[in-house]
């Protein structure tokens, strides 16, 4: 309430007042009076209510003491003309300040509207950098700003580009939160000012291209995400089968858990496949790595999975009682043949990825080397399964089980030869990069990412936790684009800092993973992968010698490496305990783990590059229009495109992703005819050129 009292005790005074025009109801009346003084008794401040409400004309106002406040003009003349353009936002706001002669009070005065909700302090903290603007409002009262001194549209928000996190204050209506913040980055400030039909265009686009990649592809599977039903198996390395008999060790997928039964035959599955040496008195052909057991263990998932799920449900599987489930069903041809019609009912066609299950159903009943060949117990685990499986094939399962593993073979390569002839490509790896191989570099087309991250790194003093996330996502595209190796062996590379003695090749082949390591000889970083650690580890491109290779200190890469190694990471990793890898997650309090897996490595590069490598009309941010949401393997179509369109050689471009060039002509290298010819024209032009 805006009233002084004069008297003895003035303070006093003032607060009688208070309370005396409350209970007289008055308090309305007063609160809208600018500033009032007073001579009144101090007995009695209900006669200065009741003598207001009265009369309020009788008490005049007296002039105020100072000087009068300065005049608004809209557009103030500049004091200095010529000036130099300060980096950071504070200076800058500040420099502008001065220069027009404005105060933070009066600038406040100048661009607020009467009753709008703008704190005057909010100026002086943008002034002396306390603060940066963050919301919807604080732009577009800097829009204000930038017209009343006659600046550049943006001056002011140019000098926030690298801002840590998405504008606040954007307007959503039937959105998730969940959705909502992973949109918030990429939608223009001005979006709640837009026609309802823009504004729906836009989350549409964003929608469409950025969050779910646009693909026919990733439609399927943003589908598929939202009805799980693969089964899920516990950590199997080093567990006793026992163990899992208590349900409560992992995890429901729809109601249902993993059996235990089938928790023991996955496990013995995998260590048959993975041991040095073979089980007395059992044979196999081959041993599989880690990234294939992780493989193997999906796929049992996903077909006992489908085999469980409610025929009423959205998954429409076969209902089958989850105790009937064991790896013996899989040696009658009936099962095969279901849960290949149900998954080309599911996907629409038939891909490759059927192929490769029957390929897995044909080593698991090879003679003498089949896992399930050398086990004919199983079949007195096999229960009738009304539709599936008959009292007949119990019956002869029990009686001639090799015999019935031979039938199994033999209908597993007969399927697989009659979908090879029809299988599709669902995913076709090139679609999401097409707008950089298309062009005749496309390894310079992919640097524009990493520039515009460079621009875009947020200021590590006010957001180290962003700064130190940017860097990293950086750093992955970098390392990527310089070692050309696969996913697994980027996350798994370990960080040997400068001053530290280095891991020798035997413990790194121990331990199947790269070191990153100053060579002190050569004064720069080498990265040093055992070939043991490759997934092509017999191919020829290695010859049993592990790779090496200099990283070349360009485009600020050594800096980089320094600060992230010395600042970055340690606030990433806050308190927990370090794995030793070069890229570390970002530890959070629900943290368990800092090291990557494959899953968050992929989405961590997919997050950079949807927030700096699509280009986004509608904010103008991002490096490349046309480029869709893609993980680090992509890398590798970059690099060996980039040397097939610069060489026409398949054997150099094998060279920059450690393969053969067989395997790039078959998978990596998108070298059409029509860029064979021009390499070719390149050539025999250079003679009508020079004559």
């Amino acid at each position: 309430m805006n009233v002084l009292v004069l008297g003895k005790d003035n303070w006093s005074l003032k607060f009688s007042a208070k309370r005396a025009v409350r209970r007289l109801g008055l308090s309305k009346i007063l609160l809208r009076r600018p500033f009032l003084p007073v001579a009144i008794s101090p007995k009695d401040p209900c006669n200065l209510a009741r003598t207001f409400a009265a009369k309020p004309d009788t008490l005049s106002l007296p002039k105020k003491r100072g000087p009068k406040p300065r005049a608004i003009v809209e557009f103030p003349q500049p004091l200095v003309l010529e000036w130099v353009d300060p980096p950071t936002f504070p200076e800058a706001f500040a420099l502008h300040l001065e220069r027009h002669g404005d105060s933070c009070h009066h600038l406040h005065r100048a661009v607020i509207a009467s009753g709008e909700a703008f704190d005057r302090k909010t100026f002086h903290n943008w002034k002396i950098g306390k603060r940066l603007p963050a919301t919807l409002q604080s732009f577009e009262v800097l829009g204000r700003v930038e017209q009343r001194y006659r600046l550049p549209a943006d001056y002011f928000r140019d000098k926030l580009i690298a801002a840590a996190k998405a504008p606040r204050g954007h307007r959503f209506t039937n959105i998730a939160d969940s959705e909502r913040r992973r949109m918030a980055w990429h939608l223009p400030d001005d979006l709640d000012q837009r026609p309802d039909a823009e504004r729906a265009e836009i989350i549409d686009w964003v929608r469409t291209v950025i969050v779910s990649g646009a693909t026919d592809y990733r439609r399927y599977q943003a589908e598929s995400l939202r009805h799980r039903y693969g089964l899920r198996f516990p950590p199997l390395d080093g567990v006793d089968c026992g163990a899992w008999d208590d349900a409560v060790l992992y995890p429901k997928v729809n109601g249902l858990r993993t059996p235990p039964r089938l928790i023991r035959e996955v496990k013995d599955l995998i260590q048959f496949k993975t041991s040095t040496l073979s089980a007395i008195g059992s044979k196999r052909a081959g041993v599989w790595g880690d990234e294939t057991v992780a493989q193997k263990v999906e796929h049992l998932g996903l077909l006992f999975g489908a085999m469980t799920a409610d025929p009423t449900s959205p998954i429409g599987g076969r209902g089958v009682p989850s105790d009937s489930l064991t790896l013996g069903l899989l040696v009658l041809p009936s099962v095969w043949d279901w849960y290949l019609t149900w998954r080309e009912t599911k996907r629409g066609f038939y891909t490759n990825w059927e192929v490769n299950m029957l390929a897995f159903g044909l080593a698991l009943t090879r003679r003498e080397t089949g896992w399930l060949r050398q086990r004919p117990a199983i079949a007195f685990d096999l229960a009738v399964i009304d539709g599936l499986v008959s009292d007949d094939d119990l019956a002869r399962a029990r009686i001639d089980w090799d015999g019935i593993c031979d039938q199994a073979h033999d209908h597993c390569l007969r399927r697989a030869k009659e979908i090879q002839r029809v299988a599709r490509v669902h995913r076709d790896p090139f679609e999401p990069i097409l707008a950089i191989l298309e062009t005749d570099r496309p390894l310079a087309s992919y640097r524009l990412i990493t520039a515009e991250i460079a621009a875009r790194i947020p200021d590590g003093r006010r957001y180290p936790k962003a700064a130190a996330e940017v860097v990293r996502g950086m750093l992955m595209l970098r390392m990527g684009l310089h070692l050309g190796v696969r996913q697994k062996n980027l996350r798994q590379l370990l960080l040997c800092p400068r001053g530290n003695t280095p891991r020798s090749e035997r413990q790194l082949e121990t331990l199947k993973r790269g070191e990153l390591r100053w060579n002190v000889r050569e004064t720069k970083w080498e990265v040093l992968i055992p070939s043991n650690a490759f997934k092509n580890a017999n191919s020829s491109f290695f010859g049993g010698q592990p790779f090496r290779l200099l990283l070349p200190d360009l485009d600020g890469l050594y800096p980089h490496i320094d600060a992230y190694i010395a600042q970055h990471r340690p606030i990433l990793l806050a308190a927990a305990e370090d794995p030793c890898t070069f890229f570390v997650k970002t530890v959070k309090r629900t943290s368990r783990d800092a090291a990557y897996d494959s899953a968050t490595f992929y989405e961590a590069w997919r997050l950079i590059i949807q927030r700096y490598g699509i280009y986004n009309p509608y904010t103008k941010r991002g490096a490349i229009a046309g480029l869709l949401p893609h993980g680090p393997h992509n890398v590798r179509d970059v690099l060996a495109t980039h040397i097939l369109k610069t060489t026409g050689s398949f054997e150099q471009a094998s060279y920059a992703i450690q393969d053969t060039p067989e395997m790039v002509a078959l998978h990596y290298g998108r070298f059409l005819p029509q860029d064979k010819a021009a390499l070719a024209a390149r050539i025999l032009n250079e003679v009508w050129e020079t004559g």
